[in-house]
């Protein structure tokens, strides 16, 4: 995964449907004032805020945001550390789906803003403190 280049800003500006695009705008309040970074955009339209390098015990490597989403048609995907890591939290989120990684969210206002703060604060941390099962983790910014 690699940093574009592309205004955040533009970006967003240009996501359908509505509720997507004023989910984004929230989402990068939120993730700017938990990471204390500025958005970026990265391949596959992710924002993403900060940076890290990861390596896999299998010798895989790569970078990827410390915090990062996709306002996509179908709902808005925020990637985690891991889903299963935050299953007592998810159970009071409110409407959505998850992949192994991957919270998927349709309308942002429907879900417990205060209960994804704490799941996204937990992510930051297990990423920042190099907590990955299976990776090591390096923050370059």
């Amino acid at each position: 995964m690699e940093r574009t280049g592309r205004d955040v800003g533009e970006f967003v500006a240009q996501v359908t449907p509505a509720t997507r695009r004023s989910d984004a705008e929230t989402l990068v309040a939120l993730l700017r004032e938990l990471t204390g970074r500025e958005p970026q955009m990265w391949t596959g339209s992710i924002i993403g805020f900060g940076a890290c390098r990861y390596r896999y015990a299998t010798g895989t490597t790569g970078e990827m945001p410390l915090l990062g989403f996709s306002p996509r048609k179908a709902a808005t995907t925020i990637y985690l550390d891991r889903t299963d890591a935050h299953t007592e939290a998810l159970a009071r989120l409110g409407p959505h789906t998850t992949g192994a990684g991957c919270l998927y969210v349709k309308d942002l206002a429907a879900v417990d803003g205060t209960v994804l703060r704490g799941i996204l604060s937990d992510t930051l941390r297990r990423v920042v403190d190099d907590e990955l099962p299976g990776a090591t983790i390096t923050v370059l910014d």
